[in-house]
């Protein structure tokens, strides 16, 4: 790919950038004026947002720097199977929506600790309390604002550059590397800009300034995509002709689309051949192995939905159940779109640059793929455009950091302050706690993003080897814990805390079982399979699932208020069927099986039957 000091911004494409910041603000100061009055108002928007700001605000939180440059970049090496980190959330969705919605809401919790006391224990609530905002910190905030700062630097090179200059010695001394200090201060001033509105107005800015940030970005990077596929297409092509032609090329029969692929076929799914038009990739295959198309709703996509309160917490300040069941279904939807902006355009650029997979060792092959969304701005998007573009990947930068931070101060100041610390608190003095605490947080995630480009992986990778970590364990007996009332809190916390070693365990022992070897000879080396992330999560998941129940079944049961129909599944009542909606149009049901039904005919599209197999070299 050229060099990224080609690119160029100018007038109109600032003018853009500027007036989606001044529309933003306008919005984040109307939704968020009124919401300092109380705890209920600053961290649950007063629990009065419909279903559209729901929904757009929970795929707004959703998307992030480590879509528009990691699961592009992601998309370029592997192909077609990163789709379904979108596609595969049906199942958890459609579980929220139907199980877990009417719990969470029925039970009246501010945060999903909460609700783990209430059907567990202080412990469990606890221990969760602090692995969420530790996780919040490092896996989310700290790598959203590294990947965006990546972003800025490229884009922003020249002025950075002559600020740099600007500098005295004592800050930048002859012979120090000025990049380095460039990417701080994007890091510092994206942290700071992106973070504001959350402080300032809680929840109720956050879903509201959500709402138009998604809109912008599917606006930009619709049209980033489309771009792309005229490219491809030629003078006198369409832009089926351009997909057609992507479709092509990433089968990789011709070369040297063919090369690419071959020279790395060891690296993409260690097997003999690879198809990137498929979703169902070889349980080795690094990111997208088989078995997490089964398991991975269970070992993680059920706490990134559910549990995550950074997600749920604008589900959980929906008016009702059905503006929060219409709001998923709405995201829902969106799913089914948004690998049009995050996957295609992987597609696109590996079929103008299969280089990219043979120029470079491998281990540099993903980090420069994460470059690729900058790249095609910059080589397609004409000027006075570039500005939105900046624009949409801003606001999914900005939605996350403010998403993230609402959460964490959320569940600091309710879980952890109010708990152990001032449990007479009023609710202003809760609000004053939860704006500190968000300014504290938001200081070290600027000063751990510097340090995340360090770790070699690649930014969509290293955000989804953290999610396998700590999920597990917690969506083991969150679901167990709804749909059977026999579990109790010592299985959980048993789960929880023997899952945590289990995870370290065999993080470690595929590392370094060669190490061991050599003093132990007995230990035998790790197969393929148990390499991919997701497959250790999955098992990971399976050992804890199996611990609760054994745990459970051998204590004594839990007592009748931790069992009540607001915290489990009655089966005889069927409690999941309230506010559906009055008409067949405006009902959960009808849009929740269309939602369904498309999912699973794109399932079939690219599963290796509509699209012959013969895309493998």
């Amino acid at each position: 790919m050229p060099d990224a000091d080609s690119f160029a911004l100018h007038f109109w494409d600032y003018s853009a950038f500027i007036a989606f910041f001044v529309v933003l603000s306008a919005i984040g100061y109307w939704a968020g004026r009124k919401e300092r009055a109380g705890a209920t108002e600053y961290f649950l928007a007063g629990k009065r947002l419909p279903w559209f700001v729901v929904g757009g605000s929970f795929i707004a939180s959703n998307i992030s720097s480590e879509h528009f440059i990691g699961m592009i970049g992601v998309a370029v090496v592997y192909g077609i199977c990163v789709a379904m980190s979108e596609w595969g959330n049906v199942l958890s969705f459609s579980l929220l929506i139907w199980f877990f919605i009417p719990f969470l809401l029925a039970s009246k919790v501010f945060t999903t600790p909460e609700f783990l006391e209430k059907r567990f224990s202080p412990v469990l609530r606890q221990f969760f309390a602090l692995v969420t905002i530790i996780s919040n910190v490092v896996a989310f905030l700290a790598a959203v604002l590294y990947g965006g700062a990546l972003a800025i630097q490229t884009l922003f090179r020249a002025e950075l550059t002559k600020l740099t200059n600007l500098l005295p010695e004592s800050v930048l001394p002859p012979g120090s590397d000025p990049s380095q200090l460039q990417l701080w201060i994007s890091i510092v001033v994206l942290g700071i800009v992106a973070g504001f509105w959350a402080i300032y107005g809680g929840l109720s800015s956050v879903a509201w300034t959500d709402l138009f940030t998604v809109f912008v970005m599917v606006v930009g990077g619709t049209t980033v995509t489309l771009l792309g596929l005229d490219a491809l297409a030629g003078e006198d092509g369409t832009l089926i002709d351009g997909m057609t032609t992507v479709i092509e090329r990433n089968r990789a029969v011709d070369e040297p689309w063919r090369e690419a692929v071959e020279t790395n076929v060891a690296n993409l799914a260690n097997t003999d051949t690879y198809n990137r038009l498929s979703v169902i990739q070889p349980a080795s295959h690094p990111t997208h192995p088989w078995p997490s198309l089964i398991f991975g709703v269970f070992s993680v996509s059920i706490w990134y939905n559910v549990l995550n309160q950074f997600m749920i917490q604008r589900v959980l300040g929906a008016r009702d159940a059905y503006h929060a069941r219409m709001g998923i279904v709405f995201a829902g939807f969106m799913k089914v779109l948004l690998p049009a902006i995050v996957v295609i355009p992987g597609l696109i650029l590996f079929a103008m640059h299969p280089e990219i997979l043979t120029d470079q060792p491998w281990d540099d092959v993903r980090p420069a793929a994460d470059k690729g969304y900058v790249h095609l701005i910059r080589t397609l998007v004409p000027i006075g455009l570039r500005g939105l573009f900046l624009a949409a990947l801003f606001g999914a930068i900005q939605s996350t950091v403010n998403s993230v931070l609402n959460s964490t101060a959320t569940i600091f100041t309710l879980d952890v302050y109010k708990r152990w610390m001032h449990r007479a608190a009023s609710d202003k003095h809760l609000v004053k706690v939860g704006i500190i605490s968000s300014v504290i947080v938001l200081a070290v995630a600027i000063t751990l993003g510097g340090f995340i480009g360090k770790l070699g992986d690649s930014l969509f990778e290293y955000i989804q080897k953290l999610y396998a970590f700590f999920a597990p364990p917690f969506a083991a007996v969150f679901l167990l814990g709804i749909v059977w009332k026999r579990i109790n809190a010592k299985g959980a916390m048993t789960a929880v805390f023997l899952g945590f070693v289990f995870g370290i365990a065999v993080k470690a022992y595929v590392q370094f079982d060669a190490d061991i070897r050599e003093v132990l000879p007995a230990i035998p080396l790790h197969p393929t399979w148990l390499e991919p992330y997701a497959n250790q999560g999955a098992i990971n998941w399976g050992i804890c699932t199996l611990l609760c129940i054994a745990v459970s079944l051998c204590t004594s049961p839990p007592r009748p208020e931790q069992v009540t129909d607001q915290l489990t599944f009655n089966w005889r009542k069927m409690n999941i069927f309230d506010n559906l909606g009055k008409h067949w149009y405006t009902s959960v049901v009808t849009w929740w099986v269309l939602f369904v039904l498309s999912i699973i005919a794109l399932f079939v599209i690219f599963s290796g039957f509509v699209i012959p197999p013969d895309a493998s070299p």
